[in-house]
């Protein structure tokens, strides 16, 4: 099976299902047989996903990379991959080592997740604005999964089977109420909701194409500094007891993006903590999916 990734962008002011195919960008429709690519972006194909997933396959297969000049990757106006998800779900504390660093010393019993707002999405290359009032911003470098098929009460051993692709994640978070948190616990709007806040992309692994989601490399930096280094392997909940926990509160669908939690490294759990500031430079980078950046403004 031919190595292949999906993203979505703006390519000369319009908006493109893109394809990364033998390390170079090209726009799918430019390269692949058939008139189904040249209209059709990552949250419509998305919601056939089962059904247009073996056609784009062969189509890759047969692809045209000869006839088409490869994207300036620089040039592009990234979007996240999926748009307008009908949901974007975050697992918290799901990292054995993240759990050593913040100094907690029971695992959770079950994922611990939050919803955020859509508009908390942003694309690769894009800046994250800086708001006024929080003052302790943090990087989280993440895993996400993207659902291809609506799912309810999906066993652990079936899990798999609805994710369409997986993709990189910076889960940006304003630490500043953490410490003072009133008694009925963290206010995560007030932590994850500003706007911006959730980079996503560039690019949509097809799950087909990721052996093992639980053994791979995840790392970030700032200003080319590592600052978190670890692997999927040290989550506590993986991919498959994510979506059983999820699926038996709530219907997900296609689309739907859920990232998985950061590992150790974060700027708050550090002695002495660190916070990104304007003109900082971060970078999430996750084996075999790619690579995440994005300004601080």
């Amino acid at each position: 099976m031919q190595t292949f990734r999906l993203g979505s962008g703006r390519v000369d002011g319009h908006k493109a299902l893109l394809l990364a195919l033998n390390g170079r960008a090209y726009r799918a429709a430019d390269v692949l047989e058939g008139g189904l690519w040249r209209d059709m972006l990552l949250d419509a194909l998305l919601e056939r996903w089962d059904e247009v997933f073996p056609q784009l396959q062969k189509a890759v297969a047969g692809a045209w990379e000869d006839r088409a000049e490869p994207l300036d990757e620089a040039a592009i106006d990234w979007l996240p991959p999926i748009e307008r998800p009908g949901k974007v779900v975050c697992i918290g504390t799901n990292y054995r080592d993240h759990l050593a660093e913040m100094r907690v010393v029971e695992e959770p019993a079950f994922p611990y997740a939050f919803l955020r707002p859509v508009g908390c999405l942003n694309g690769h290359g894009k800046a994250v604005p800086m708001p006024d009032w929080p003052q302790m911003i943090d990087w989280e470098a993440e895993l996400a999964f993207v659902v291809g098929r609506r799912a309810r009460h999906v066993p652990r051993e079936d899990a798999l089977g609805i994710v369409a692709g997986y993709t990189v994640v910076n889960d940006i978070s304003a630490r500043d109420w953490i410490d003072n948190r009133p008694f009925v616990g963290v206010d995560w709007v007030m932590q994850k909701a500003w706007d911006g806040f959730q980079p996503t992309g560039p690019w949509l692994t097809p799950a087909a194409l990721v052996p093992d989601p639980q053994n791979l490399g995840v790392r970030c930096l700032v200003n080319g500094i590592v600052k978190q280094e670890s692997s999927t392997s040290q989550m506590i909940f993986g991919v498959r007891e994510i979506i059983a926990h999820l699926t038996a509160i709530m219907t997900l669908e296609p689309g739907d993006v859920v990232a998985t939690g950061t590992p150790a490294g974060v700027g708050f759990g550090r002695r002495p903590r660190e916070a990104l500031r304007a003109g900082d430079i971060v970078r999430v980078e996750i084996e075999g999916l790619g690579a995440l950046e994005n300004p601080m403004q």
